[in-house]
Parts: structure tokens; C-alpha cells; sequence
């Protein structure tokens, strides 16, 4: 994994940088500084986490957030969306007020925007703009902190069969899998110039917590769809659970089960920054199951 880079714009200038970010999902503002680390101090364990700032994840002397959690998306949650931040020139008056000195010879200090479903978290962030090739004096990193702030990792479409609302049966198995067209790579890319970082999230397994205190079973992939028309003899899948007792007894009658996607969130940057920030996030649908006893019947001639 790339660390935070004391010199993103290539000028051999410490660049301090300041922003608001809404925290999506949370409700919560968080105002974070973020100011460009020298590459030559070591690691002196794993910063303290963010409160109030979602999921986070430490990545050297700082933290990568995941701020909307489980939600149903932004623009991240049908594919991909591609971001590219704009500058505005910065007035002496707003200098001032925030205390910022002068630029580095051949920069000026730009306001630079980044839209998005959430523009108040991708906005509002003072960098160092080279006036002779237009370029910002900011870090791959810097982006993938904004990229992050709108990544939208959706919590997908549970499947079953029996399908849902139908009895189980005791000793038959219950398959599970989510729809191949919703098993897919979401992510995000913020461009500043020709500095660009990009997010993703690979949904690369499914788990099925049975509920009842019962032990969860896990598959590779999205598991298999059972066909209702092929007989099921013929049909095969990795992705399913088999109850040995009915759910009567269970609270409201039913196993309080879970769909389960485990994802891996990882982000490449240009210059060949990049890596795996978590491979253990995780999305769940909740799922109310009634199993019923099988039951025997015997008839005398």
C-alpha cells in the first residue's frame, strides 16, 4: 500500500491542505485537516480512529473512510463514476481568514471542487496549483480520500429457494445466491489534473448465518440460481444450508437468518500508487426463514 506522500506535485513543497467532509449515511460532519507527511518518519503504530467518521481503515499514519456503510448507493452502486475536480482562485480575504501563507514560487492557492452526490464532503479543499502547467500539488492519496467519501457499497439482493415467504423442510436443503447482474465492481474515480485516483469494491464472497445460534456456511462467488423448471436432482451448488430442526419455537416462529457479501475495497492511483485496503468488508440482508418438520405420511391397504 502506498503511503501518504510528502511531495505529490513534484515541486519539493510540503503542501497543507484543509476540507469539510459529510459524512454519507452517518448524518455526522466531520472536519478533517489533512496535511502531507514527510516519507522519511516511520510508522509509530496504528493512529488513533476517527470517531464518528463510519468505517475506517488505518493505512500508515492515517485512515482510509468508508462513510455511507450498507447503504443503498450513490453513483458507485450501478457501476462506476468517474469525478473531475475543478479550481477556483482563492481570494486574499479567505487567506487571511484562514491563516494561510503564500504559495510556493510559480503556484497560486486554488479552491478545488470535486462534484458528486455529495458535494459538500468533495469540496471546499485549498491546494497549491502550478501556474505554468495547471497542475495541483496534491497527492493520488489525497484523491482516494475523497474518492472513498462517496464510494457507495450496496448491501445486494438476497435470493432463496425455497424463495422467500415459502416453507423450508427440515433435511432439504435451502439454496441462497445473489443475481449475477448485481454481483459486480463498484467504484469511483476523482481526477485533478493529470493526478487520478480510483476506489473499488469487488464483492468476492457469500456467507449464510442460519440465525437460531446456528454456525454460518460461506461460498466463493454468488452461488447458483436454482431453476424451478429443471428437475432437482439435476441441479448442483456450493452456496447452501440444510436445517436439521423446524423453526417453531424460534422468536415470531422463524430463524432470523442473514445473506452475508464479503467484499474487497482496494484503490490504484497514477504513478503507480494503489493496493488492497480491506479484504473483509461486508454487506447483509436480513432474512426471516420458517422451516417446517417433514412429515411422514403412511397408508394401510
Amino acid at each position: 500500500m502506498a503511503g501518504h506522500r510528502s511531495d505529490p506535485g513534484g515541486a519539493g513543497m510540503r503542501v497543507a491542505t484543509s476540507r469539510i467532509m459529510t459524512a454519507l449515511g452517518c448524518g455526522v460532519a466531520v472536519f478533517a485537516a489533512l496535511a502531507a507527511t514527510s516519507p522519511e518518519l516511520p510508522a509509530r503504530g496504528s493512529p488513533a480512529a476517527p470517531s464518528g467518521s463510519g468505517d475506517c481503515f488505518p493505512v500508515g499514519l492515517t485512515w482510509i473512510c468508508l462513510y455511507n456503510g450498507n447503504g443503498p448507493g450513490g453513483p458507485g452502486s450501478g457501476g462506476s463514476a468517474k469525478y473531475t475536480c475543478t479550481y477556483t482562485p482563492v481570494s486574499q480575504a479567505i487567506l487571511q481568514r484562514t491563516g494561510t501563507g503564500p504559495p510556493q514560487p510559480g503556484y497560486q492557492w486554488d479552491i478545488m471542487t470535486c462534484p458528486g452526490s455529495n458535494p459538500g464532503s468533495l469540496g471546499g479543499q485549498l491546494v497549491q496549483v502550478s501556474k505554468k502547467t495547471g497542475a495541483p500539488a496534491i497527492s493520488p492519496f489525497d484523491l482516494l480520500k475523497i474518492a472513498m467519501a462517496d464510494l457507495s457499497v450496496p448491501a445486494l439482493p438476497a435470493a432463496t429457494a425455497p424463495p422467500r415467504g415459502k416453507d423450508g423442510l427440515v433435511g432439504l436443503p435451502e439454496w441462497f445466491w445473489v443475481p449475477r447482474g448485481q454481483w459486480r465492481r463498484v467504484s469511483i474515480t476523482v481526477a485533478a489534473g493529470p493526478v487520478w485516483a480510483d476506489a473499488a469494491a469487488i464483492p468476492t464472497r457469500l456467507s449464510y448465518a442460519p440465525g437460531g445460534g446456528l454456525g454460518a456456511v460461506s461460498c466463493t462467488g454468488p452461488g447458483a440460481a436454482f431453476r424451478s423448471g429443471a428437475p432437482a436432482g439435476r441441479q448442483r451448488t456450493n452456496c447452501s444450508y440444510t436445517y436439521d430442526s423446524p423453526s417453531v419455537g424460534q422468536p415470531g416462529n422463524t430463524f432470523h437468518a442473514a445473506l452475508i457479501v464479503t467484499w474487497t475495497i482496494s484503490w490504484t492511483g497514477s504513478g503507480g500508487a494503489g493496493g488492497v485496503i480491506t479484504n473483509g468488508y461486508t454487506t447483509a440482508t436480513g432474512l426471516a426463514v420458517r422451516v417446517a418438520q417433514a412429515e411422514a405420511l403412511v397408508t394401510t391397504p
